[in-house]
């Protein structure tokens, strides 16, 4: 036995190490743009920040996919069905394809319609509208590069996957400084330059993802043949549920920034300085849960179900400790924080005390990102997801928050507070469902 927990042991760390160092990499960018942008104006960078929200309802339709495509492909693995692998694998990526060239239509055609919803503030609606148009490309490229690295992350390539997402971000940082301030005899772009720079390096990492999987990963085909209609509808039944458990809860998320955007421009610098300072830090935790979810999967499709609980058992505690870590290491970090960024002194003091806030807010999503998003999605337990994260949302924390921004209209920080209670809600619920033990499941 305690052989067997020393081997899980090394197991977490052999995937969560990289899948963390992932995480951080792609956070990493958007710190480098807050920082860089933040030298041409406070406006500049408030106005990318509200922007990104774009990109980050974007990134959920990827992330219910590729999640979806994690669910089945870790316990084909774990089986060893590279046909099963394949099928999923196609399926996935025809479906990413049609959503990222939808909102590439959206961006490109209504970019300012779509930042009057973020904002009120002329000045950023006109900035973010040039930000969406150029960045709009580049998820045509992430929707292919996403599920291919998904594959080579679960088909023990975790490494490689790691070292592309890594070459990609240090490239698009480079990109960042040459095209934002005309280095190198290039032009000033100021946001379109930010924009250009992750479409040209997600090029890199598309093409380099791409090569791999169909050249090393030879047993994973690829095809545009229309898949089996009982795979098809055992994919949808298990990712629909992710879909709208994400969408509920990223839209959820996204209406926050559109609460802290229609309080003013030092509330809105403040909360995009605040969510890029919580996405560094909260990495690690999100790489464990992707790496709890491969693990248990692996698992289950190998049919070591009394295996697969003791992994969920040794996982959650994990992510009790990396949870609560984090939210120190931010509390330890929060004054060399404030004093990176050029914000104006009212801007600086919502900061200080927003981190405080993402402190506690670190350590509950740890715990829900490894149960809800890691070992219950192994097991194709979606629905639970779904409504948890629906009716904490869209029940209590959003209502709460537009009452307390509109119609009490309290103080900045107050509304900052409530919006920041989600994660923290669901616990006790969370808790509960996971000793039921009903993500214990063989999807294959």
């Amino acid at each position: 036995m305690n052989e067997r927990k020393q081997s899980l042991r090394n197991e977490i760390i052999r995937l969560a190490l990289p899948m963390a160092l992932q995480q951080f990499m792609t956070a990493l960018v958007g710190a480098c743009d807050a920082i860089m942008l933040g030298k041409l104006s406070q406006n500049a960078m408030s106005a990318v920040s509200l922007a990104t929200q774009v990109t980050f309802v974007f990134n959920l339709f990827m992330f219910a996919f590729v999640s979806g495509e994690n669910m089945f492909v870790a316990q084909y693995y774990g089986k060893g069905d590279y046909k099963g692998i394949s099928k999923i694998f196609s399926l996935v990526t025809k479906a990413s394809g049609i959503v990222a060239v939808i909102f590439l239509i959206g961006t490109f055609f209504f970019p300012q319609q779509i930042m009057t919803v973020l904002t009120n503030e002329e000045e950023l609606i006109v900035l973010g509208g040039e930000y969406l148009r150029v960045i709009g490309i580049s998820y045509v490229l992430s929707s292919i590069a996403q599920t291919f690295l998904a594959i080579m992350k679960n088909c023990n390539a975790v490494n490689i996957s790691t070292l592309i997402n890594s070459v990609m971000v240090i490239l698009n940082i480079i990109l960042n400084a040459v095209f934002i301030f005309g280095l190198f005899g290039c032009p000033e772009m100021g946001i379109r330059g930010a924009a250009l720079a992750t479409v040209l390096a997600t090029v890199v990492q598309v093409v380099w993802s791409v090569g791999y999987v169909l050249f090393r990963l030879k047993s994973v085909k690829f095809n545009l043949n229309r898949c089996e209609k009982e795979i098809t509808s055992r994919f949808w039944q298990k990712a629909i549920p992710l879909l709208i458990n994400n969408l509920a809860w990223g839209i959820g998320f996204s209406m926050y920034s559109v609460v802290m955007g229609h309080l003013g421009t030092d509330a809105v610098a403040a909360n995009g300085i605040a969510n890029i300072s919580k996405n560094l830090i909260v990495c690690f935790c999100l790489g464990l849960g992707n790496a709890g979810s491969i693990i248990v999967g692996n698992r289950l499709g190998a049919n070591r179900l009394e295996e697969a609980k003791e992994a969920g058992g040794l996982l959650t505690k994990t992510s009790i400790i990396a949870g609560i870590l984090s939210g120190v290491v931010l509390i330890i970090l929060s004054p060399f924080i404030t004093r990176m960024v050029d914000l104006t002194p009212t801007a600086r003091g919502y900061l200080q005390k927003m981190l405080l806030i993402c402190s506690y807010y670190i350590a509950g999503k740890s715990v829900n990102c490894m149960t809800i998003g890691g070992i219950f999605a192994a097991g194709g337990d979606s629905k639970f997801g779904m409504l948890c994260d629906s009716i904490t949302l869209w029940c209590i924390t959003v209502p709460l928050g537009c009452i307390c921004a509109f119609i009490l209209k309290l103080p900045v920080m107050v509304v900052y507070f409530v919006l920041n209670l989600d994660e923290v809600i669901k616990l006790p619920v969370v808790y509960k469902h996971y000793k039921k033990y009903k993500w214990i499941k063989n999807l294959t």
